[in-house]
This record gives structure tokens, sequence and C-alpha cells, in this order.
């Protein structure tokens, strides 16, 4: 293996076990840009404690407009961003198989991945308490009881300077939004897709302490997994990309 392109370990060992495995950086060694754009990222503030939000968002103080604009000037390269809709779908598959082509096939340690995440995707963008309180696994027709996707799996903690490993941290067995986010994927989150399933979590009685509609978006807002960046809505966060140099991929 090219030793531009070893994958580094970070401060923690993967032989501490899973627990290390979730601290632990996936980011190509050679990949400074994309290091530097991680780091600010976690200094980025996250606003999480709403008590109400507006359905349309005219102010920057109701998303995550310093993340996002950090996302958005990111300088390395290539830049892509997924048009992801599905949680059932392949979606985190395909961002890894991308990670690992740009990776190791083409030489390109400080590719960055975006995940423009709605509908039942964004579902795996909130954090397990919403899933119990608001039953989300009937809106995914119980295809998940729980929210799996941001569960660390047991390929995490594997040797990451075996990137060849069927069973390793880049295979297929390790397709977790922890696991990406350690190789630098963003995931973006979408208002609107917060404010149509308070929707409908009203309209179908879901809604056990009874709140507005701008409280319980609110609720949900305040509840996202860490290091979501929020947008003020995808599809329109999606063209910002693309102005700014991101190559669009659609998960089917």
């Amino acid at each position: 293996m090219q030793a531009g392109l070893a994958v580094a370990a970070g401060a923690v060992g993967i032989a501490g076990g899973r627990a290390a495995a979730a601290e632990a950086s996936l980011l190509p060694q050679g990949a400074a840009t994309l290091q530097g754009l991680v780091d600010r990222l976690a200094k980025a503030p996250r606003r999480r404690d709403y008590k109400t939000v507006p359905m349309i968002l005219d102010n920057q103080d109701f998303w995550d407009h310093a993340a996002l604009t950090e996302v958005m000037s990111y300088r390395g390269g290539p830049r892509q961003v997924w048009d992801n809709t599905d949680i059932a779908g392949p979606w985190l598959n395909l961002m890894r198989n991308s990670l690992n082509a740009q990776v190791w096939s083409f030489r390109h340690p400080d590719f960055l991945v975006v995940s423009a995440t709605h509908g039942s995707a964004h579902l795996a963008l909130y954090d397990q308490a919403m899933w119990d309180k608001y039953g989300f696994a009937k809106l995914t027709k119980d295809k998940f009881k729980t929210n799996t996707l941001i569960e660390e799996q047991k390929a995490g903690a594997a040797d990451p300077a075996k990137y060849q490993d069927p069973e390793g941290a880049f295979s297929p067995h390790d397709n977790s939004i922890p696991a990406l986010q350690r190789r630098g994927v963003v995931f973006l989150a979408c208002h609107n897709a917060i404010w149509e399933v308070s929707e409908k979590l009203i309209k179908t009685g879901a809604n056990p302490d009874k709140l507005s509609h701008e409280a319980l978006a609110a609720e949900l807002t305040n509840h996202l997994i860490p290091q979501a960046v929020l947008t003020p809505g995808v599809v329109a966060t999606i063209p910002e990309l693309q102005g700014a140099g991101f190559h669009y991929a659609y998960a089917i």
C-alpha cells in the first residue's frame, strides 16, 4: 500500500476494541485538507435547544449555518453530494464504495462525501430516544425495529491498515453512519423533512406530549445525531453545493 494512503488510526488505538473504534479516525494519511475540515466542523456550533421552530427557516440562527458554510467552502477534492432518500436503500454502501475507489484507486485522500439526507433516510439522523418516543419503526414499515444505522459495527474495530480485509473497516460489514463519519462523510439534516414528519406524527396521534407543530419540530431538531449538519432544506441545499463544485450522485 502507498505510504501516503495508509489509514491514520488517530490518537486512540484500534486495539482498544469497539469503544476505541468509535473515536478513532479512519481518514487516509495525507488527507490534511479533509482533516482540517473535520476539525473545523467539530468546533462549529450546533444549536440544539430550540423550543419552537417555524415552517420556513428565514434566519441563519435556525440552522447550522457556520458548519454548512465550512462544508460549502471546502477546497479539497473531489467533492460529491449524495441525494439520499430511502432508509432501506443502498445509500451507506454506495458512499462507502465511492470513498474506497476515490481513496485507493484514484488516489484522492482529500475526497469529501456529503449525504444530502431526506425522505425516510432522514429517520436515521434521529437518536434512539426519538425512535422510541414516536414509533419511527412504523414509518419504516418495520424494516427497522431500532435505528441500527447509528450503531457501531463489529468490523469497525478491525485493523484499518488492512484496507483489503473483506470483513474489515472498509468492507460492507461496516456500513454505518459512525463509520462513515470517521471517514469524513458529512451528513446533512433537512429542516423540511423534520417539519413534514412532525406533521405526520400529529395527524396520526403519535404525539404523546400534545406538542404544537412548531414545538414537535423543535424537539426532533434537538435530537439529531452528533455531527449532523442541519440545513434549512436539503433539496434547496443541493444546488448550493453544486454551485460550489460538488458532483451530484443519487442513491436509487
